[in-house]
């Protein structure tokens, strides 16, 4: 097995399309891919934090239509 110093390693990918991939950029681009992905994982656990203190939408939707 070949090891390599540290200074023959690859660069991280810091670019998608020539852009830093954190800018925050609008249209179809892999940055908004990744913000959207983000943004998704914040407001699910937002969701899952509010049904556990007791605040269930589904819940009281489901309660609603009678199941």
């Amino acid at each position: 097995m070949e090891t390599r110093s540290s200074t023959d390693l690859p660069t991280i990918a810091t670019e998608y399309n020539g852009r830093d991939r954190n800018a925050f950029l609008f249209g179809f681009n892999p940055q908004a891919e990744l913000w959207n992905g983000r943004l998704a994982m914040i407001g699910f656990l937002a969701y899952l934090l509010w049904d556990l203190a007791g605040y269930s939408v589904l819940r009281d939707v489901l309660h609603l239509i009678g199941y």
